[in-house]
């Protein structure tokens, strides 16, 4: 406010006063006229509603599940028929917020003062729906909110059906916190037409602490890009040792050094099948990729053994794998592939590692999956060396097309195995993580639509029990994964984000033609098949 001095002395006369007590009730009107507003149309809980039997249907289901305190807002949509809705989200300290509309989105400010609030408590859900202008209350949905937070970033592919095509593609990155999601590579913005280009296989160096990573690029400007302190090279990790190049990665925690699998991999399709693809590998072996000598040695590569799925555990001292032995009866390998499909089962193994002389010792058999009539593949290790989350279905490794498919631990103290029953679903449940703490596991599912898989996280506890699933929260629930013809492919945790630029990834694929990678001197096992007269899925 400005005062101007009058005339007569500089003082201010009663007509002065009466305009600036005027403007004063003015602009005190004009500022309370928002909030007067905000306070009109801010939902309030009905009174005198109803109580219901019945449980009130949402979607997505985040119904008594265990949920992290620094997670997006869980928004969802009320299914039940109604002309109007609130609800109410409270916890057992009087903090709550109220919002009103079918379509449920939860003020994300709000949300996690709310959360924060209920840690290690439950969060209250109140659902009031109004029906011939009677208000008729739900019975209350209770979450659990654990007080363990949840890593701030994950990373995936996003992909059509790979028998459709992979002309576009993408590896994006999404906060958990909110809804922020940001693109890391786009594929088509190199590759169209004939000139395809398949991205793939993006890992990640002790959870992308140091900025870390690889992925590989397929077919056009194929190679592995590999990130470290910044600095991005692609490489070619064929030699004329290995079968292909590398194709599933773990990278070591602490040094620069990543394991691969090497794998011949086709896909075989089925017309009488509920399950209408099978991705199969008709060899495959293991290698290290010394990064700093840009060496390549081989792990194993035993005659008749299917190895793959390499995983370090968190101490850097095992090499998880799985294997399947098969050997042909005649001399038609790949129809005998292609009809006793259903019979390759794969079982884990790990090998111990000198980091001082980089050399491996012999392996250990960890759990006969075969032995039960299954086969295990996508072996990980939780943070803490105490448990191994795997996949187990009836056959073969790539159980993302599996319905059998299950999430399974196995504590390594004991070696006792049991499925994570509250986690799993009746459709595929495939391709986990663990996150940074070990608390939270993330894995793909297809229970929504049997079709397209989708995010889900589950809460692992000490005792080794999980919760049930509850799927990756969107801003706009009602839309998103209805209009989402794509699938969440190879997820992992980030305790940061990836902060290339992608220019600079474009750049680096574009620029140069891929640094070839040497074989160690002590590989003089020459690979029997010619693999340049091969139709391999990677190459």
């Amino acid at each position: 406010m400005i005062f101007r001095h009058c005339k007569d002395g500089g003082g201010l006369n009663l007509h002065s006063l009466k305009k600036i007590k005027t403007v004063n009730n003015l602009f005190r009107t004009l500022f309370l006229l928002p909030l007067l507003w905000l306070a009109a149309c801010s939902p309030s809980v009905p009174e005198g509603a109803v109580e219901a039997a019945d449980a009130v249907q949402i979607s997505p289901d985040y119904t008594s599940i265990t949920i992290p305190y620094n997670i997006a807002p869980l928004n969802f949509v009320i299914e039940t028929d109604g002309s109007e809705y609130v609800t109410h989200a409270y916890s057992s300290k009087g903090n709550g917020l109220t919002v009103s509309g079918r379509d449920v989105k939860f003020p994300i400010g709000e949300w996690h003062e709310l959360l924060e609030a209920c840690k290690n408590d439950t969060l209250n859900v109140d659902i009031y729906v109004k029906n011939d202008g009677k208000w008729v209350k739900y019975p209350t949905i209770k979450n659990y909110i654990a007080a363990d937070p949840i890593d701030p970033y994950i990373s995936y592919r996003l992909i059509e059906p790979s028998y459709v095509g992979y002309e576009v593609m993408t590896i994006n990155q999404r906060n958990l916190t909110d809804f922020e999601e940001d693109v890391i590579y786009n594929n088509y913005a190199i590759s169209d037409g004939e000139n395809g280009q398949c991205v793939n296989c993006h890992n990640y160096q002790n959870y992308n602490r140091d900025g870390n990573m690889q992925m590989h690029l397929r077919q056009l400007k194929g190679g592995t890009l590999i990130v470290v302190d910044g600095d991005i090279k692609k490489v070619n990790l064929k030699t004329d040792y290995t079968i292909s190049a590398g194709v599933y990665p773990s990278w070591h925690p602490t040094e620069k050094l990543i394991a691969y699998s090497t794998n011949l991999t086709g896909q075989n399709f089925h017309t009488r099948n509920h399950e209408k693809v099978e991705v199969q590998d008709s060899e495959s072996d293991l290698i290290l990729y010394d990064i700093d000598k840009n060496e390549v040695s081989t792990i194993t590569n035993v005659k008749h053994e299917f190895e793959s799925f390499p995983a370090w555990s968190p101490d850097g001292k095992w090499l998880y794998f799985v294997s399947s032995h098969f050997v042909t009866n005649t001399e038609y390998e790949n129809w005998e592939l292609r009809t006793r499909y259903d019979s390759i089962r794969y079982n884990i193994f790990r090998k111990p590692f000198d980091l001082k002389t980089r050399t491996f010792g012999a392996t250990d058999t960890v759990f006969m999956a075969s032995e039960y009539g299954k086969s295990a593949t996508f072996p990980r290790v939780s943070p803490d060396g105490k448990w191994l989350l795997f996949a187990l279905g009836d056959y073969g490794q790539f159980h993302v097309w599996h319905k059998s498919s299950d999430l399974y631990v196995m504590e390594l103290a004991t070696r006792k195995v049991y499925p994570l029953r509250e986690a799993n679903s009746p459709d595929v449940d495939s391709f986990h993580s663990w996150s940074s703490n070990g608390r939270w596991i993330m894995f793909t599912s297809r229970r929504d639509d049997g079709s397209y898989t989708r995010l889900y996280f589950t809460y692992f506890d000490e005792a080794g029990h999980a919760s049930k699933a509850f799927i990756l929260p969107q801003e706009d629930s009602k839309y998103y994964y209805d209009d989402l013809f794509k699938s969440y492919n190879v997820p992992e945790f980030m305790v940061k984000k990836v902060e290339l630029d992608h220019h600079d990834l474009y750049d680096a694929i574009n620029g140069n033609e891929a640094i070839q990678a040497v074989q160690h001197e002590r590989d003089s096992i020459s690979v029997v098949k010619d693999v340049s007269e091969v139709d391999n899925f990677y190459e």
